[in-house]
């Protein structure tokens, strides 16, 4: 199962040789990849409306915000890895909030995409 979402923000990549070292921004786009073996009483994996939600919740902090304000990114820089990390671990806590869900369905992958052409992936 799939479900794309997307946000706009700014960011700074510290360190960095190169033009990603000053202020600049994206649209990202996120895809959220789950899986499972075992449907629901319905026949769904997961509700997509809930998988939704879920992301909506995750991403508006992030969305139209300079990340490198974030507590959230206090630590690290603001690469797509990074904001991927994020995501998959907020999702995790947010998402699959119920014995029944953490037991049927798994968060393969976050995908994070800068551009229509090169995006990063996250999972565990």
């Amino acid at each position: 199962m799939e479900v794309e979402g997307q946000f706009s923000a700014a960011h700074v990549i510290h360190g960095y040789q190169g033009a990603c070292n000053r202020l600049h921004g994206h649209n990202y786009r996120i895809l959220v990849r789950l899986a499972g073996e075992e449907l629901d009483k319905l026949g769904m994996l997961i509700d997509y409306a809930a998988v939704k939600r879920a992301l909506t919740e995750v991403i508006a902090p992030l969305d139209h915000a300079y990340l490198n304000d974030l507590e959230s990114f206090a630590a690290a820089n603001t690469t797509s890895e990074e904001i991927a990390r994020y995501l998959y671990h907020r999702l995790q806590e947010t998402l699959l909030n119920t014995d029944d869900l953490r037991r049927r369905v798994r968060l393969t992958e976050v995908m994070v995409y800068e551009t229509g052409r090169q995006g990063v992936g996250y999972g565990e």
